[in-house]
């Protein structure tokens, strides 16, 4: 539901800068002295840099206020030495590639406080034309509270993000690996792909590892049929029925190596996954779970449907993944609708469970950059375009919204409605939206989700739009009234 539109009074009132506004604290910020509030006086800025990096303390500190470090570790611990005999508590950084990911580790590991600024919120001002002058710039800004630090998880979530980035990689190169034995094949007027569905399934591979290995009679390649496959052997032998080109073939066994040395990689980053979640604690959901809130007006007006069994993806880690999750999340989070055990396990792996970081389900949005971005002049909004982002819980949770269009559900329902009214893509975002809220519903206060069934939504939906009627019936001086029954 859309927020009532603030009066001027109210605009004026809570403390937002207007233009003018925000033109006078730019003026003041570039000037020598802002003559704004201290917030942070043990203050570093640091310019992150691949071969080196520019350090400037306060006025006073040290004879040279800006200094020049090396990228490699000796020089590192030269810099901490440095900034701890200049009292530096907090030290402010770009998230400039990975370059800063060394640097970060050291100084936190010393003792330091950091905090690493988005690289957009910094270059709002023009004027700063040299590293010295950006971390002075850097130091400035973090002096006086104006910069906010981005969100980095725990170090037990960092290796497991790395860990997971890393398989999605792997699966993502096996994806290619895959398609570069579908071309050698089609080269040589295989037609496999079109006989079975799948070349990587046990009569896919079955076949082209014999055709690797010198089989190159089509009725015989056809009797790996496995019983499941629709196809007949005898149009399997006949899709076979190709020119052996030994440039092709030797090809599509370079490929097949490759997909085999993949395979491995997957299956060893699957063992250290299972390792790391062993490893994370046991989260208690709090007593007496109670049903997050889906909008379907309270438990117990409509008999929840049972959710069916969801069947297991392809790229699923070897292990009971699900289990795992479930007793480090604490709660059950694929009961919702459309979020299946891999969603749950890219957030975990990117977010982790603590989500305490977002003071409420809005903040959390905002920061997966599920909400439109707003620019309002004059009370009013005079743009709005959606914020690009590369998050990769969003893009998971987008995904998600879309595997609802057919789900007989309150979300399904719910979605289906959106994409009638805004569109698939607003639909998309919206209901992405919704679905993070209730991850976060579920992760702070323990709730297990209960569907309310696409009954439940569709009486919502007639009674708010009965509603809507009356409404407008009693501005016109009418009242509708109920027709007597026959």
């Amino acid at each position: 539901m859309a927020g009532r539109k603030k009066s001027t009074f109210e605009r004026l009132t809570r403390g937002r800068l207007n233009r003018k506004q925000r033109r006078e604290l730019e003026r003041r910020l570039t000037a020598e002295d802002p003559g704004l509030e201290i917030v942070h006086r043990n203050v570093a800025g640091v310019d992150v840099g691949n071969e080196s990096h520019f350090v400037a303390v306060p006025p006073g500190r040290d004879p040279q206020p800006v200094q020049e470090y090396g990228s490699w570790t000796a020089d590192l611990e030269r810099m901490a030495r440095w900034l701890k005999s200049c009292g530096i508590e907090t030290v402010v950084m770009q998230s400039t590639g990975v370059y800063w990911v060394p640097l970060y580790d050291l100084l936190e590991a010393r003792g330091f406080k950091i905090c690493l600024a988005n690289a957009r919120h910094t270059k709002n001002l023009p004027g700063r034309k040299s590293d010295v002058q950006e971390s002075q710039w850097l130091m400035k800004l973090h002096t006086y509270g104006l910069l906010r630090g981005s969100f980095h998880p725990p170090d037990e979530i960092r290796a497991l993000r790395s860990l997971w980035r890393l398989r999605d990689r792997h699966v993502k190169e096996a994806a290619r690996t895959v398609q570069h034995m579908q071309k050698a094949l089609i080269t040589m007027n295989v037609q496999l792909s079109n006989a079975i569905s799948d070349i990587t399934g046990v009569t896919g591979q079955a076949i082209v590892r014999a055709i690797v290995k010198g089989q190159r009679d089509p009725w015989k390649l056809a009797k790996f049929r496995d019983w499941r496959v629709k196809a007949s052997e005898e149009e399997i032998a006949r899709s076979l029925e190709g020119n052996w080109r030994d440039d092709m073939l030797f090809e599509l066994g370079q490929a097949l190596d490759a997909y085999d040395f993949i395979q491995k990689q997957i299956a060893q980053c699957d063992q250290r996954l299972k390792t790391l979640l062993e490893a994370l604690p046991v989260r208690s959901a709090p007593i007496g779970e109670t049903e997050a809130d889906t909008g379907a007006g309270g438990a117990g007006e409509v008999k929840p449907p049972k959710k069916p069994r969801q069947q297991k993806q392809k790229n699923t880690p070897a292990f009971d993944l699900q289990k795992e999750l479930t007793r480090i999340c604490g709660v059950d989070l694929t009961r919702i609708d459309g979020i299946d055990v891999m969603t749950v396990q890219t957030f975990v792996a990117e977010v982790g469970v603590d989500i305490s970081r977002w003071p409420t389900e809005n903040h959390f949005a905002s920061w997966l950059t599920l909400t439109p971005n707003r620019d309002i002049s004059g009370g009013k909004v005079v743009k709005q375009e959606p914020r690009k982002s590369k998050n990769r819980v969003a893009a998971m949770l987008r995904t998600a919204a879309t595997s609802l269009l057919r789900s007989d559900s309150y979300l399904g329902a719910k979605y289906r409605s959106l994409r009638t009214r805004l569109g698939a893509p607003k639909a998309i975002k919206a209901m992405a939206r919704h679905l993070a809220c209730l991850i976060y519903r579920m992760l702070k206060y323990g709730q297990a989700y209960v569907d309310q069934g696409t009954q439940s939504f569709q009486q919502k939906r007639a009674h708010r739009e009965l509603s809507s009627l009356q409404r407008k019936a009693a501005v016109l001086g009418y009242q509708l009234v109920q027709p007597a029954s026959a």
